[in-house]
């Protein structure tokens, strides 16, 4: 599923339209990444768990060329799905 079809579930599932879906959605990934931003981890009861997690600098090796290069520390998003998402699985 992409972007446009969970506004058109979103759209469905209110009896809303398209735009007023577009807006709601847009709004939960808004905030959810504002979350991120400060250091905090957002948490959807039944859902899961967004929260920053750090990667430390490693060495990788290129794969066209099979030379080693070095890799950047770098922070990343990491998400750790619910109880009840993963029975629902």
């Amino acid at each position: 599923m992409n972007k446009g079809q969970l506004i058109e579930a979103v759209a469905s599932e209110l009896g809303d339209s398209k735009a007023s879906a577009a807006r709601a959605v847009d709004a939960v990934i808004n905030s959810i990444t504002d979350g991120l931003k400060h250091d905090e981890a957002v948490t959807i009861v039944g859902f899961g768990t967004f929260s920053k997690r750090n990667r430390a600098p490693r060495t990788v090796r290129n794969p066209s060329t099979g030379e080693p290069m070095q890799v950047d520390a770098s922070t990343t998003v990491g998400f750790k799905p619910s109880q009840n998402l993963k029975q629902s699985m």
